[in-house]
C-alpha cells in the first residue's frame, strides 16, 4: 500500500513530538518545585510497570527463554547505572539548570560522541584514504565546536531578552547535558556485550529499567531527599509530568525499534533534530526560555555535523550489508526477507529486530 511506507516517517515525527513534549513538560514541572532526581525515580519506575509485564509475557511464550547469565546481568546492571540512572539525572538537572531548548540540542552531539568511544574502545577505524571516514572526523569536530559555542558563546539575547538568568547555573546545566550526553553514548556501547549475552531486546530492556529504578532510587536517597515532603507530588503538573514521561519512555522503546526494523538506525537518527526545533519554539513562547545568538548558531553547528556523521555513517551499513548479504547466499536461500542492519557493531536481520530494542 502507499501508506505504508510512510508509517516510519510518521511514527519518527510522533517520537519527536513527544520526546520534544518531555522537555517542555518536565521543565515547567521543576519551575513549580519538582526535584530533578525525585522525577527520574517516578519516571524509571512507571516505565517499569508499563514494560516488565510485556516482557513477562512476551518471553513465558517462547519455547527457548531468554537468559541473561551472571556476566549478562553485571553488563545490564552497568549499562543501567551509567546509561540510564547518570544519563537521565544529568539530563532533567540540566533541563532544571538551563533550559528546554538547550538539553535538546544537545543531545544531537551523541552520535558524535558515540564515535570517539568507538574509537578509543576499538569498535571503529578510521580509513585516511576514505572521504567518508574523514567526514565522521570531520562532522564530529563540527557538532564539538558547536557544543562548546552552545556553552560559552551564548552572544547577545535574541528572545525574551528582558528575562534574567545566572551566567554560573547556565554553565554548570550545560555541563550536567555534557555528562548526559557521554552517559547515553556509553549506553549505546555497552549494547554490543548485552546483545552477545542476550539476544531478546524486549527481555534485556526490561532488566535494565528495573535496574535503574532501583539505582535511581539509591541515587535520590544519596543526594538528600529523604524526607517525604520532598516525594510528594502536589499538583496536577507534576503527576502528569511524571506519568507522561515514565509512558513516553515505555512507548517510545517500541516505536523506535520498530522504525529501526524497517527503515535502519541511521533513517531514525535523521529526525532527532526536529524536537530541537519544536523546543526552541514553543519553549520561547511558553516557558519564556532565553534565546541566545551564540546558542542557537552552535545549535546549528551540531545538527550540520550530525548530518555529516551520519553521512559518514553510511558507509559502514552499506558495506555491513554486502558482506552479510555474500554469507547469507552461502549459508541460506530462504529467508527472502533478510534485512541486515547494524547496531553498534553488530548486525541484525529485520526479523530479529521486529521485537523492541531499547535505543
Amino acid at each position: 500500500m502507499e501508506m505504508e511506507k510512510y508509517k516510519p516517517v510518521m511514527a519518527l515525527v510522533l517520537l519527536q513530538f513527544t520526546s520534544a513534549g518531555v522537555a517542555l513538560f518536565t521543565k515547567a514541572a521543576f519551575m513549580e518545585g519538582l526535584n530533578p532526581t525525585v522525577f527520574v525515580v517516578y519516571r524509571q519506575a512507571i516505565a517499569t510497570l508499563f514494560i516488565c509485564p510485556i516482557s513477562f509475557f512476551s518471553a513465558w511464550s517462547k519455547a527457548n527463554k531468554p537468559s541473561l547469565g551472571i556476566r549478562g546481568l553485571w553488563w545490564v546492571a552497568l549499562t543501567a547505572f551509567f546509561g540510564v540512572t547518570v544519563n537521565q539525572n544529568a539530563y532533567f538537572k540540566g533541563i532544571d539548570l538551563s533550559s528546554s531548548s538547550m538539553a535538546c540540542a544537545m543531545t544531537n552531539l551523541i552520535p558524535a560522541v558515540t564515535f570517539i568511544i568507538s574509537i578509543i574502545v576499538g569498535f571503529e577505524r578510521i580509513k585516511r584514504r576514505s572521504l567518508k571516514s574523514v567526514a565522521k572526523v570531520i562532522g564530529t569536530g563540527v557538532c564539538v565546536g558547536g557544543a562548546m559555542a552552545m556553552t560559552f558563546l551564548r552572544g547577545p539575547k535574541l528572545l525574551n531578552a528582558l528575562l534574567n538568568q545566572d551566567n554560573n547555573t547556565w554553565l554548570l546545566g550545560c555541563l550536567c547535558l555534557l555528562i548526559s550526553t557521554f552517559a547515553w553514548s556509553s549506553w549505546l556501547i555497552l549494547q554490543v556485550p548485552i546483545a552477545n549475552h542476550c539476544h531478546d531486546h524486549l527481555y534485556t530492556s526490561s532488566w535494565t529499567c528495573f535496574m535503574a529504578t532501583i539505582a535511581s532510587l539509591f541515587m535520590a536517597l544519596a543526594l538528600g531527599n529523604t524526607d517525604l515532603h520532598s516525594w510528594k507530588l502536589d499538583s496536577s503538573l507534576k503527576l502528569s509530568c511524571c506519568i507522561y514521561s515514565g509512558l513516553q519512555l515505555a512507548v517510545s522503546f517500541f516505536l523506535q525499534a520498530w522504525c529501526v526494523s524497517r527503515k535502519g538506525p541511521l533513517f531514525s537518527a535523521l529526525f532527532n533534530p526536529l524536537s530541537t526545533v519544536i523546543v526552541t519554539y514553543f519553549g520561547a513562547l511558553y516557558l519564556k526560555e532565553q534565546t541566545y545568538l551564540g546558542s542557537l548558531l552552535g545549535a546549528l553547528a551540531i545538527i550540520a555535523g550530525l548530518y555529516i556523521v551520519l553521512w559518514g555513517k553510511t558507509e559502514d551499513y552499506s558495506e555491513e550489508a554486502t558482506d552479510l548479504k555474500l554469507q547469507n547466499e552461502h549459508t541460506t536461500t530462504s529467508q527472502s526477507d533478510f534485512v541486515p542492519i547494524m547496531i553498534g557493531d553488530r548486525a541484525f536481520s529485520s526479523s530479529e529486530l521486529l521485537e523492541p530494542l531499547l535505543m
